[in-house]
């Protein structure tokens, strides 16, 4: 067992880590949610919510994994064991956990981007003109074989990555799909709010509605950005095993959180006005990114060369965050067992894979535990059970049991003392616990 960091691997620059957490923040959700939902909920009024929870309750529990993996130099259960040991490895254990779990079916969906990126150019648009894209999702997900090869694909690549190492893999790798990934949407957003009608969808995406800003809203917002931070798995703390005792956390977190919060607020411009300019009705989740959105890009001239952008935009979200979740695994069974890098990476990006299987198998319907999906229960798992668990606990132990040691940590031994300490402190002993605690149990219903 490992218990020491003389021979850890470290961040390039602070470049590299900030891309690759903020690719770890940046998933699916951003694209295919946070539009829908702020559009739903009273456009820039909602935005308006969502950016103070982003920039007051994330950034502190962000802040907190932050502080906890740097001062240990480990994973996310050795830092617990490490810094106060006791019962807290479990919440550390509660994060490698639930990476499995997440990426056994994230890498299902994320599979999805892959083959529609190929769909764009064979057939997918033709369907699309014809208003079937809906036809080209339905066959495509209920045909087991394809779904769990293009699922196996994508877990190669995000295996490869990882085993390549922080530097040569995670690190060099984001500093490729991030930037690309802004200069994608920054393509599709000219494209979109270029097109006749295109007014009608800014308006639904940012018309300040305060009458929408309901508790449902608020609690919307809240959910929101607790999951798009990456926040109670374990990545941050990860992650932040990596960073040299020079690097300024406080700025890190709000430079990853701003980061975050950009492209899921960039993506609705990419995706409403082009949807509104087609008078299509938009909708949440897959049905809006593999059924509206073709049906939306069949429509536009170079409709094929769009549609394959937004899909590649979709596969670099999906694949930083796949590789931040391998990365907690992996590095638990590194520091604590003595794995090597290589062996780790294949062997755990394997068991995952075939963990996924079930997932993909259970888009026919077929596999079901207590009425639910086989994909659903493990999402319902990892989201409503874990993570909020685990965010409760990391804000609990950096306020009140790892206090002291904490604010040594982020203000770098009182060299660089930050103004919101304070903020800081209070927002984990006390706002946090109680706004994720409001998640977790509203989660739990079945």
């Amino acid at each position: 067992m490992s218990n020491g960091t003389e021979n850890r691997e470290q961040w390039g620059s602070r470049f590299g880590f900030i891309m690759a957490a903020a690719g770890s923040a940046v998933g699916l959700g951003n694209i295919w949610r946070f539009p829908y939902i702020t559009g739903k909920n009273g456009g820039a009024a909602f935005v308006i919510v969502y950016a103070l929870i982003v920039f007051t309750i994330g950034v502190s529990v962000m802040l907190a994994e932050f502080v906890i993996g740097r001062a240990a130099g480990l994973n996310a259960v050795g830092s617990f064991r490490k810094l106060k040991g006791g019962a807290w490895p479990i919440v550390g254990w509660m994060g490698v956990i639930a990476g499995f779990m997440i990426l056994s079916f994230y890498g299902v969906i994320a599979g999805w981007t892959i083959a529609y990126m190929l769909k764009s150019f064979t057939g997918l648009m033709a369907a699309g003109a014809a208003g079937k894209a809906g036809d080209v999702f339905g066959a495509f997900v209920t045909n087991t074989p394809q779904v769990v090869a293009y699922q196996v694909l994508f877990m190669v690549i995000t295996i490869w990555i990882v085993y390549k190492g922080i530097g040569e893999g995670i690190e060099k790798y984001c500093k490729i799909m991030m930037p690309a990934l802004f200069v994608i949407l920054a393509i599709l957003i000219v494209r979109s709010i270029t097109l006749p009608g295109a007014g009608k969808g800014l308006e639904f995406y940012l018309k300040p509605d305060f009458s929408k800003l309901t508790g449902a809203a608020v609690f919307a917002a809240l959910g929101q950005a607790f999951f798009s931070l990456s926040l109670g798995m374990g990545c941050m703390i990860t992650y932040g095993s990596y960073l040299s005792k020079k690097e300024i956390l406080p700025s890190a977190a709000i430079t990853v959180a701003t980061l975050d919060t950009s492209v899921a607020f960039l993506a609705g411009f990419a995706i409403f006005p082009a949807v509104f300019a087609f008078g299509i009705e938009p909708g949440a989740g897959p049905g809006l990114t593999f059924v509206t959105l073709p049906n939306v890009f069949a429509k536009m001239p170079g409709g094929m060369i769009f549609s394959f952008l937004f899909f590649l935009l979709l596969f670099f979200a999906a694949l930083t965050s796949s590789v931040s979740l391998l990365e907690v695994c992996v590095a638990y069974f590194k520091d604590e067992l003595g794995w090597t890098r290589d062996k780790a990476s294949w062997i755990l990006g394997g068991i995952i894979t075939a963990l996924g299987v079930p997932s993909a198998i259970s888009l026919k319907g077929n596999l079901k535990i207590a009425g639910k999906d086989f994909l659903d229960v493990m999402d319902w798992g990892s989201s409503n059970v874990l993570l909020p668990l685990g965010g409760i606990f990391i804000a609990v132990f950096a306020g009140w049991v790892w206090l002291e040691s904490a604010k040594k940590e982020a203000t770098n031994e009182g060299k660089n003392p930050f103004g919101w300490m304070s903020a800081w402190i209070w927002i984990c002993r006390v706002v946090a616990p109680i706004a994720i605690a409001w998640i977790f149990v509203k989660g739990l219903k079945w």
